[in-house]
């Protein structure tokens, strides 16, 4: 029986990665996936999502497109047509990550992968009735929507009446009322394409803000924004059941329903650690997920982790790093992952990204910081561009090491300055030198230099 350099179980982004870079360098790959190339972000998470919330800001950017001076009559948004774009996008995509692995010779594995054991050094894998050995085994697993035990919620997803995102990418029709369970990255991002498309939108979210641990300013601003397009939030609010025709909640004590047409779960999400015999090597774990060390290796030799799977960071793009930074360790090369200075994003319209410490976070820290805010009117091309006067920059620093720690972004292409600003967290180069950067105008990300002009 052949050995293996690398088996690898999982392909989304962190495990399809690692299979291309580990057989590229030269060591044996074997990738297992059970269900789709490209994992949940891929096919019902980031892609389709943006698909569909490009075509809500088309839409969206048309109708209100007056004050440009561009009027449309007769305007719609097809949801059966954005949704046939979507899958000709994950299609496309797909087939570049197929050919990708081709090209890399890796092996690719379409079935249910079990871990059988280790026996020495080498782990062994059954899949398809066939065993293959490794002399290391990468966790890629993912993860999954988190379902709370709510009465009701069980006959809610069987019957229809509940669904994840996997579902609601793919919809036919659309509810009337939709309500949402938790106002993180998927709950808004999905809320912000259904009440686009034309739903009656509520969601609602356990903790006192939306958006997660985002800096304060931030969720405020999405929370202004989005209730003034029609989303109602019922924040501090919990579901207690889920009834055949709405949501009973509970706030300060009170209870109240909610009836819809549906509901969408978006409570969070969970790493996928069981069904495939990991129990069998016992590694160590936490609620978490596979704890790992700073090189990926969990408390089993030769077992690594990477992805949603290890509960670190949540984010497709921390899966490629850390998939980058594997296969690096496993060429003796020296590397490792800097988890804070990952930046993440929230693809509403306006977006908003974020990346390094929130202003609450590093008081907290007990650090001498100094913040400064300025609205992204100061860009040209940014109120050139948009009606809205809205949107903000805000940098954390810490004066004691004359280094960037955070920044926070609130406006259009968010996604894209935040690179900007990431690298300049991540080099920790002093704000002087940061200062003397030089951004082409006119750019909306020049509201980031004006910033760093103001400390």
């Amino acid at each position: 029986m052949e050995t293996y350099e690398v088996l690898i179980i999982g392909a989304g982004p962190g495990g399809y990665l690692c299979a291309e870079k580990a057989s590229a360098a030269g060591l044996s790959t074997v990738l297992f996936e059970e269900k789709a190339i490209g994992g949940t972000c891929l096919n019902v998470g980031c892609i389709p999502t943006k698909a569909l919330l490009n075509t809500a800001k088309i839409y969206r950017h048309a109708r209100d497109g007056a004050g440009f001076g561009v009027v449309a009559n007769d305007l719609r948004l097809d949801h059966a047509k954005a949704v046939e774009h979507k899958e000709e996008v994950i299609r496309t995509l797909v087939s570049g990550v197929d050919m990708a692995l081709k090209k890399n010779k890796v092996t690719v594995v379409r079935g249910h992968a079990e871990i059988v054991g280790k026996n020495g050094v080498l782990f062994e894998v059954r899949c398809n009735g066939e065993s293959w050995l490794g002399r290391r085994l990468v966790i890629a697993t993912g993860s999954e929507t988190s379902i709370p035990p709510i009465p009701g919620v069980e006959e809610g997803l069987k019957s229809g009446f509940v669904v994840t995102n996997r579902e609601a990418l793919s919809l036919k029709t659309l509810p009337g009322k939709l309500v949402v369970m938790g106002g993180g990255v998927i709950g808004l991002e999905m809320a912000s394409y259904f009440l686009d498309a034309g739903c009656e939108v509520t969601v609602v979210e356990m903790l006192p803000q939306i958006a997660g641990p985002v800096d304060g300013d931030l969720a405020k601003f999405l929370l202004k924004e989005y209730t003034q397009r029609g989303i109602r939030f019922r924040l501090s609010t919990k579901v207690t059941q889920i009834d055949a025709d709405g949501v009973v909640c509970e706030t300060d004590g009170k209870s109240e329903k909610l009836p819809c047409d549906m509901v969408l779960m978006a409570a969070g999400r969970r790493a996928v650690t069981k069904g495939f015999g990991l129990e069998r090597l016992n590694p160590v774990m936490t609620r978490a997920g596979l704890t790992t060390n700073d090189t990926l290796e969990t408390s089993v030799p030769g077992l690594y982790a990477v992805g949603d799977c290890n509960g670190v960071s949540m984010l497709a793009h921390t899966a490629y790093r850390e998939a980058d930074a594997l296969v690096h360790l496993f060429q003796g090369q020296r590397d490792a992952v800097r988890y804070g200075s990952i930046p993440s994003v929230i693809y509403t319209d306006p977006e908003i990204a974020c990346v390094g410490e929130t202003e609450e976070g590093a008081k907290k820290r007990g650090l001498r910081v100094k913040t400064v805010k300025i609205p992204l009117a100061y860009s040209g091309r940014y109120v050139a561009e948009t009606l809205q006067r809205t949107g903000f920059v805000k940098l954390v620093v810490d004066l004691d090491a004359d280094r960037l720690i955070g920044a926070h972004i609130a406006g259009p292409y968010a996604s894209e300055i935040i690179v900007s600003a990431a690298m300049m967290v991540d080099t920790q180069l002093p704000v002087s030198r940061l200062k003397e950067f030089v951004f082409p105008h006119p750019t909306v990300g020049e509201a980031l230099h004006e910033a760093l002009n103001q400390l």
